[in-house]
This record gives structure tokens, sequence and C-alpha cells, in this order.
């Protein structure tokens, strides 16, 4: 049998707040296997954490959570469970190629002055109108568009194509190994974008007193290109804002996404 190589993984992060990749509070997706070569189930656990890939915060919500199998079908999830430190759940590969399992949140975040105090609020947009009080001063208002998701590949990888919408990081080739160089494809709302910084961190970033990261920046056709230093983990994450709002009183727009991506040994 040829050696399986795993696919990326990719995933974004759901908080509202635009944070570093070096700041704590990470948000992933794990799946138990990138790539598996017969039909199977595999599980997937979402968290929000301290550190990369350990469960010490917070589980991630999957409200929002979507999977689509290689022909862009709806697949189903099961045994979802939300504990104290992590969410989880279950999907079952049966047609080959590669599946999108994706946490997706979008929304509005306000910030105003009720009686004198700072207060924020977070929410849907058909929510909103509801929820501000009468008397709020001063509002700030945003959207937000988050994208959390991770592609597994049953056999051979089907390509990947970007949804169209928020910030999306899609890799030009599917084989990653240390010592070489993996090139990516950055966009907005399906268009390549210019100039957004990408920080890319090793998982097990407590058993080092050094972050150890990688910063790259999209050229003019929104690529940039990563070379693995090493096997392991790493956590890729890029965030922007624009003026690409839908509601009326929305003043911009917050776009982050996230991914995890497991490097082999050459």
């Amino acid at each position: 049998m040829p050696r399986l190589r795993p696919l990326l993984v990719l995933a974004s992060l759901g908080s509202a707040l635009l944070s570093s990749a070096a700041h704590a509070h990470s948000a992933w997706l794990l799946p138990s296997s990138t790539v598996v070569s017969k039909a199977q189930w595999i599980t997937v656990d979402a968290a929000v954490a301290n550190d990369l890939f350990f469960f010490n915060h917070q589980p991630l919500a999957l409200e929002h959570l979507r999977v689509t199998g290689p022909d862009g079908a709806p697949r189903a999830t099961e045994n979802l469970l939300r504990g104290r430190l992590r969410s989880v759940f279950d999907v079952e590969l049966r047609d080959k190629g590669s599946y999108r399992l994706a946490v997706i949140n979008e929304g509005l975040l306000a910030s105003y002055k009720l009686n004198g105090e700072n207060k924020r609020w977070r929410g849907s947009a058909a929510d909103f109108a509801r929820a501000l009080p009468p008397d709020a001063s001063a509002l700030k208002l945003g959207e937000m568009f988050s994208r959390v998701e991770t592609f597994v590949t049953l056999g051979a990888p089907s390509p990947l194509r970007a949804e169209g919408r928020g910030l999306e990081v899609l890799p030009e080739q599917h084989d990653l190994f240390s010592g070489e160089t993996t090139r990516f494809r950055l966009t907005i709302d399906g268009q390549a974008a210019a100039g957004i910084e990408v920080s890319v961190l090793r998982g097990g970033s407590r058993y080092r007193n050094h972050p150890e990261e990688i910063r790259v920046k999209s050229d003019g056709e929104g690529r940039f290109a990563v070379t693995w230093p090493q096997p392991g983990m790493y956590w890729l994450e890029a965030e922007t804002t624009d003026r690409k709002t839908t509601h009326p009183e929305a003043s911009e727009r917050r776009l982050s996404y996230s991914a995890t991506l497991e490097v082999l040994p050459q």
C-alpha cells in the first residue's frame, strides 16, 4: 500500500475578538485522523484553549457546525457533546474525497453607553433591534464573520474551492512535510486578498519558552508560502477588517480565519 499523506486541516478562529496568534485562547477543530484509506468514523475535538491542542479553557460551540461531503452535499454528525473543556462530534466517512467540516459564526458586535457605563453586545442582526436599550448612547456597531473549518480526506483528495464568503485560506497542494514549502491562496469573499499577514505557530507551546512564530504576508495575488521547520501540528491564523458591511449602521466588518495543519517527517 502506498504511504498516505495527510490533507491540510483548516480551522478558523471562532472568537469575535481579533487577537494576535501569539495571544491566548486559540480556537480549533482537531480530527482524530486527517487522511484515512478506507471508510470509517472519525472523532473531532473542538476547543478554545490557552495552549495549542490542549483542553484547558472552554469548549468551542457547535451550534453552527456544518459538514459537507466530497460532492458538496450535507453530511450528518453524531454524538455531539459539549463538556466543560471541549466539544466533540463524530463523522462517518463513506465516499472517497475531501470532507469539509466547518463552524461559521457571523453577526453583529456592538458597544454603547447606558447610564454612564460601557456596555457590549454580540448577537444576530435579527436580535439587534430588540436587544439595544432605547436610551443607549455612543453606539458603535460592527459586523463579524469567523470561520473554523477542517478538511479530512478518504483516499485521494478532491479539489478544494473557496465558498466565497469571508476570509478563507486554501492550499495549492496537500502534502505537508518538514523541510518542504507549502503554498496557499488567501481570499476574501472569493477574491484574492493582498497584504494580509498570516501567523503560524507549532503546537505544544506549553513545553517551550518561546512561541517560535512564523509570520508571512500574502502577495498581490493573495498567495503566500510556509516552510515547515519540523514535523508536528501547526496553527495558522489570519485576520483583517474592511468596510464591506451589510447592516446600514455597521461601520466595519471583522474577518478571522485559522487553521490546524499536520506536518509529517520526510
